[in-house]
């Protein structure tokens, strides 16, 4: 191991330590927590996971086959994800603000994929750390492993198309794909409970006034986090992103492998 890679790996291991310093561990939960949303929601975003959680399956399954040695790579970026968002602050009654870690995985992988690993991450979370729930999966999955993911997927395709750096598009990708995730939420909790005066835009609004003070600077920082991964990845797994098409825009024209021709 080299001077340059421990020097980058201890500034991740910064960051950690820095987020657990400066916030608190105190919050309501994370995401939106067990019970908190009537039944006729937690089942409606229930189901509307589904039809991507199916897609996310088929999706690693295909990568896997095609490609084996990634496998340590997408282990990688759920824990990656499992991290950042089990690193919390409180923002709203019944939820907090955290980074999502999604956007990595939406570019190494793609969103489908992402899907599926932040729903393994919500939960191991729900189930281990008390953070959000088998209730709200749907909904938390639905914010943080699909909303988030296709969004970090499209900005980061869209500023390559444009002629973008790869760490300006890294950094866009990570970072609205956060905010998108809290907007998200915000529109959730809106349509779950609207508010007296204003309805359910009113809710959403002020839902999301209360989570971008936390949020906006969470979520330029993992834009930044997520620069230097990558950077850490062009310099050890130049490989691995080309099967991955993450310099090229698509696969490189590889012999398959672990599959008899």
């Amino acid at each position: 191991m080299n001077l340059r890679m421990i020097k980058q790996i201890s500034l991740l291991i910064a960051y950690v330590l820095a987020i657990y310093i400066v916030f608190p561990n105190n919050a309501y939960a994370m995401h939106i927590m067990e019970g908190f949303l009537p039944f006729n929601w937690a089942a409606f975003w229930w189901l509307a996971m589904i039809p991507f959680v199916i897609a996310g399956v088929r999706s690693i399954k295909k990568t896997v086959t095609l490609h084996p040695s990634l496998k340590m790579l997408l282990g990688m970026a759920g824990a990656f994800a499992f991290v950042l968002s089990a690193l919390k602050i409180p923002s709203v009654t019944g939820s907090c603000s955290h980074p999502t870690g999604v956007g990595l995985g939406a570019i190494l992988f793609g969103p489908a994929a992402m899907t599926v690993l932040g729903m393994i991450v919500l939960i191991f979370q729900a189930l281990l750390l008390a953070h959000g729930g088998i209730t709200t999966l749907g909904a938390n999955t639905f914010s943080m492993g699909i909303v988030g993911p296709f969004v970090s997927y499209g900005i980061y395709k869209g500023a390559k198309k444009l002629g973008a750096p790869l760490w300006l598009s890294v950094f866009l990708s990570a970072t609205i794909g956060d905010l998108m995730t809290y907007i998200t939420t915000s529109i959730q909790l809106g349509l779950a409970f609207p508010a007296a005066s204003g309805g359910v835009m009113a809710s959403v609004i002020k839902f999301m006034s209360i989570f971008a003070v936390t949020q906006v600077p969470l979520a330029i920082s993992e834009g930044i986090l997520t620069v230097l991964v990558i950077n850490i990845l062009s310099a050890y797994n130049q490989k691995e992103l080309g099967f991955l098409g993450v310099f090229t825009g698509k696969e490189l024209p590889i012999k398959k492998q672990g599959v008899k021709a």
